[in-house]
């Protein structure tokens, strides 16, 4: 009988590998069970809902961003004629109205009021509805608007001072201040920038002074000029070495190093052509560094 009970445990070499295959399989359906969220596969087709219900109301969603980008970034009040492509974009212009409008300044034109900018640019009665209350033009063009709509302008008589263009590198702080949109602090910056080059090169260096707005640009460069052919102290870019470039205002040190570093490898600098291709040069303000530049 117990022969008879042993044969039954008694299993082949091919019975054995199946015995074991399942049992590995067993195994393995387990450690899935433990190991794997299933979570996720059930909510996917409730996921797939959600995301056509989103498609759906999307159009409306992107019609509501301009607005609501706006609404963010015009805080402060700001002068339109001097809109960049960047603010034009926070601003919810298009493309084709920030070109109109800069096409529009590339004739020394101003626009002086909302009207006149939606005549410029086509932007939409909506969006202007939305950026006009933070427009902010100079304070003659206010007043020259006051008394034109003003029916006895005719007994308005002023009289205007007479401009007389001086070089900037002799002029006061007390003459920098009469520029509008300059005051104490910021023509104090301006002296100390003139400081640190000697001498300004081009009166568009301005431009890249901290605190001179676009506005104050304008009327800087009605009063101001640079003495043409003016002795400036020039900076060898070919032969000065990383400590000595450092000490150019518009070279830091990582700059410099890069300059360096690309004149051993490449050979000496024939132009500023050249200088756009270091790594991190300020290549908008090229046209002045190339006036301080020997080669």
């Amino acid at each position: 009988m117990f022969h008879n009970i042993k044969s039954h445990f008694l299993f082949s070499k091919e019975h054995r590998g199946g015995i074991f295959l399942l049992i590995v399989l067993i195994v393995l359906v387990q450690l899935m069970y433990f190991f794997i969220d299933f979570s996720k596969f059930e909510t996917s087709s409730k996921e797939k809902n959600i995301n056509k219900d989103w498609l759906l109301v999307q159009s409306e969603i992107d019609s509501l961003n301009a607005i609501s980008k706006v609404k963010k970034f015009t805080i402060l009040p700001f002068n339109p004629n001097f809109i960049s492509d960047y603010k034009g974009y926070l601003l919810g212009m298009s493309v084709n109205e920030i070109d109109r409008l800069h096409k529009y300044r590339e004739n020394n034109k101003f626009v002086n009021s909302a009207k006149e900018f939606q005549d410029v640019t086509k932007v939409s009665d909506s969006l202007l509805k939305i950026i006009s209350p933070n427009f902010k033009f100079p304070d003659w063009v206010t007043k020259k608007n006051k008394y034109q709509n003003n029916s006895s302008h005719k007994f308005y008589n002023k009289t205007e001072k007479v401009i007389t263009q001086k070089d900037i590198n002799i002029a006061t702080k007390e003459e920098i201040m009469e520029v509008y949109g300059i005051g104490d602090k910021i023509s104090d910056i301006i002296l100390q920038e003139k400081e640190k080059f000697g001498a300004f090169a081009s009166i568009d260096q301005l431009e890249f002074v901290w605190g001179v707005s676009p506005e104050a640009l304008v009327d800087i460069k009605k009063r101001f000029f640079v003495k043409p052919n003016i002795q400036i102290k020039k900076v060898n870019i070919n032969n000065q070495s990383i400590k000595e470039l450092a000490k150019f205002p518009y070279f830091k040190y990582t700059l410099a190093k890069e300059i360096v570093t690309y004149r051993s490898m490449n050979g000496d600098f024939k132009s500023i052509d050249d200088l756009t291709k270091i790594k991190g040069m300020p290549n908008e303000k090229l046209k002045i560094i190339a006036l301080y530049l020997e080669f």
